[in-house]
């Protein structure tokens, strides 16, 4: 198939570009989706001579780009801000942490990296969205129809100027659907768009890792937004098939214990049915990249990611032109 197989350098922070660069193309990897933290693509900095010195170090390692990736000042756009998000924030987005200010200039930021993305030549932004009622998750005390209306309101009051300005700039936002952002499965994402009024800037960045494990159908996902995937994470999930100590919640037990229900693993190595999600990927003529957000606290990384696009290019398969049975057709 000749859909790209990229690595998402979230996970790889710690590393300068430079250095991953190398290290993904010897993995084996066709390019790379760019966070924007760590020194792998900075939003304050993105002039079009930096975008330019970025593309060109991408090309000289065999690699291209085809999205970057805003999770973190997204998450602030409608988060219930606290000292957790210092953590996670430019100094500049953070300034005196005061939660509307943080918010306010949350959303500058990402239309900045919408402007950015165009200056670099791509077309997509991943990212978090932030929830202001991802606690009333669980209803107890009892949650109001107007309490979850509110959030969803508040979701498209912030985020409708944001994604008219991405519509202008031709770049489109992709939201990966997750525990904590204002969509986390299908009835939420739903939720999400219809409170958008259907903005075509808007749609998903797909990862499956985090609706397997909730007894979401991911596959199911793809059709039903097959116009709004505008990108698509290989990461996998493994979740127990008996009783466990820490449930679907987690217990407040960390990634990689064991008596978790479920944690992130090494591609081909969880739950997820990747045959399935290729097969709904052709039905859509989903084109667009493969990208591997590697995550799995029990292996070695690199061992991981360069057996991860193994997995990808022996996983991956063109859709038929033709009809297997059409030789008997007259």
């Amino acid at each position: 198939m000749s859909r790209p197989v990229t690595l998402f350098t979230g996970q790889w922070a710690d590393l300068s570009l430079k250095d991953l660069c190398k290290k993904a193309r010897a993995f084996g990897y066709d390019g790379l989706e760019l966070a924007c933290w760590g020194d792998h693509f900075e939003v304050s900095k993105a002039t079009q001579s930096y975008c330019d010195a970025k593309r060109d170090l991408l090309k000289r390692n065999g690699l291209k780009v085809f999205a970057i990736s805003a999770h973190l000042v997204g998450q602030a756009v409608c988060d219930n801000i606290d000292s957790r998000h210092q953590c996670i924030l430019p100094e500049h987005v953070w300034g005196d942490g005061k939660p509307e200010g943080v918010r306010k200039r949350a959303a500058e930021e990402m239309v900045n990296t919408a402007k950015a993305a165009k200056k670099l030549g791509v077309k997509v932004v991943n990212g978090f969205t932030g929830s202001s009622i991802w606690h009333l998750l669980y209803s107890f005390p009892p949650v109001s129809n107007d309490m979850i209306n509110a959030g969803f309101k508040d979701f498209a009051k912030r985020w409708k100027p944001i994604l008219d300005e991405f519509k202008k700039l031709g770049v489109k936002f992709a939201l990966e659907v997750h525990p904590t952002e204002i969509a986390f499965d299908i009835a939420s994402a739903e939720r999400a768009v219809e409170a958008l009024d259907g903005h075509p800037a808007f749609g998903f960045n797909f990862d499956p890792s985090h609706l397997g494990y909730q007894g979401v159908d991911y596959v199911e996902f793809i059709y039903r937004f097959k116009d709004r995937i505008f990108h698509c994470h290989m990461k996998d999930v493994g979740w127990a098939k008996h009783p466990v100590e820490a449930g679907v919640f987690g217990g407040h037990t960390q990634f990689g214990d064991r008596r978790r229900f479920w944690d992130f693993r090494s591609l081909g190595r969880g739950s997820i049915d990747f045959e399935e999600i290729i097969r709904a990927l052709n039905r859509i003529n989903y084109t667009g990249p493969l990208s591997v957000e590697w995550e799995d606290s029990g292996m070695d990384r690199e061992e991981g990611a360069a057996e991860a696009c193994s997995f990808v290019r022996k996983v991956d398969f063109k859709l038929s032109g033709i009809a297997f049975d059409a030789a008997f057709d007259e």
